[in-house]
């Protein structure tokens, strides 16, 4: 047992330092997966628009909007996962991503 609880605490204490890029791949995946759902409702909340006010909009929603989530959500997801201790982070992050991967089977 003390072997298992060493080798979380190791891996936990090499996920700390790379939180940061972590928390990005994390926030990345998800754009991936929910970002086809979001350009949709998009599309279709400005399909009234005239063809410049359309494209204006969907540049900005892609590039603006998404730029601006990457750059400000990702420091709030590293700030929040350095909450855990040596003994949660790893199984937390573990469990973070297994549950990206179902949610990428599922899509």
């Amino acid at each position: 047992m003390d072997l298992l609880l060493d080798l979380i605490a190791t891996l936990s204490r090499w996920c700390r330092g790379n939180l940061y890029d972590i928390s990005l791949a994390i926030m990345a995946t998800l754009f991936v997966l929910f970002g086809p759902g979001i350009n949709a409702w998009v599309q279709r909340s400005i399909a009234s628009f005239n063809f410049f006010l359309r494209t204006l909009i969907f540049v900005l929603v892609c590039a603006v909007g998404y730029g601006l989530a990457i750059v400000f959500l990702t420091p709030w997801l590293s700030h929040g996962l350095g909450y855990f201790n040596n003994f949660t982070l790893a199984p937390v992050l573990l469990l973070v991503f297994f549950l990206i991967g179902v949610l990428a089977d599922r899509s």
